[in-house]
């Protein structure tokens, strides 16, 4: 089973490549990719669970 992940809009595109870079087998969209810019938490979470993707994030509020 392939590891689905999803960056959230405030995760550091950084490590969004580090991870493309050291882990190409990994399947890892930024969530502004689908459209999805701007988007409130409820709506990115409810995208996540859909496309069976861990959500990514520095985001405190999203984790609570």
């Amino acid at each position: 089973m392939m590891l689905r992940l999803a960056a959230d809009e405030n995760f550091n595109n950084d490590s969004v490549r580090g991870i493309i870079r050291q882990s190409p087998h990994v399947d890892i969209v930024r969530v502004q990719d689908p459209g999805l810019t701007g988007a409130d938490d409820p709506t990115v979470l409810e995208w996540a669970a859909q496309s069976q993707r861990i959500v990514l994030t520095h985001d405190v509020a999203l984790c609570l």
